[in-house]
């Protein structure tokens, strides 16, 4: 038997259909759905690392919306599907383990250090999208598209605060990108994140990696 994701109403269960539909159009890792307390946060990637040595920053964008109070769940899912109740949605027989969700931004130590123009965020994402559009030769491979996406997204931007760009694609294809918000611009650690009305964008850096520095022993 299908098992229900029930939501607060039937405006919530199109809201979370819709954020499903959009994260399905640029990644195939999913969404996870991590639910307590009556609150339901959906969480994908829009840009994350494929393998150790892939500098790749980790992009997330997240949502969140009023569940169920009973409803208590932390799972990974490629799609969901309306149900016979407007206010539930069901989940696949299966669930999926992208490495990203094995990566929690911390939950406080948010400070505010600025704010970012919605709509230098979009101008921004539509630069990339070309950029990646232009920059893709006929007939090139996965691997090739991958590293040209990972190039244009994953570059820090200076009209962005030197985030990675990919911050302004994850706002821009998740449809947090409203009218003219100024958007608080938070740090906690190494991530920082972009608080919309609408969303939130979470990046964090890549991870270093190679040889420490060597350092003197003994006396």
């Amino acid at each position: 038997m299908p098992h229900p994701l029930l939501l607060a109403d039937p405006e919530t269960a199109k809201d979370v259909l819709t954020f499903v539909g959009r994260a399905a159009r640029i990644t195939d890792e999913g969404v996870r759905l991590q639910a307590a307390q009556g609150v339901l946060a959906l969480t994908t990637a829009a840009l994350a690392p494929h393998g150790l040595f892939d500098q790749t920053p980790t992009v997330l964008a997240m949502r969140i919306v009023h569940a169920d109070p009973e409803l208590a769940c932390d799972l990974v899912v490629d799609s969901l599907s309306p149900s016979e109740n407007d206010r539930a949605l069901t989940l696949p027989d299966t669930g999926m383990s992208p490495a990203w969700a094995g990566i929690a931004p911390p939950r406080g130590g948010w400070e505010t250090t600025g704010t970012l123009t919605a709509s230098v965020i979009a101008q921004r994402a539509q630069w990339g999208i070309s950029a990646v559009a232009h920059g893709t030769a006929p007939g090139a491979g996965e691997e090739a598209v991958r590293a040209l996406r990972a190039a244009i997204w994953g570059a820090p931007d200076e009209e962005l605060a030197g985030l990675p760009r990919g911050v302004a694609f994850a706002a821009d294809a998740l449809g947090f990108v409203s009218g003219e918000e100024q958007v608080p611009v938070m740090t906690s650690g190494r991530w920082t994140r972009l608080a919309f009305r609408r969303g939130h964008v979470l990046a964090r850096g890549p991870v270093a990696s190679g040889l420490t520095p060597v350092r003197d022993t003994g006396a």
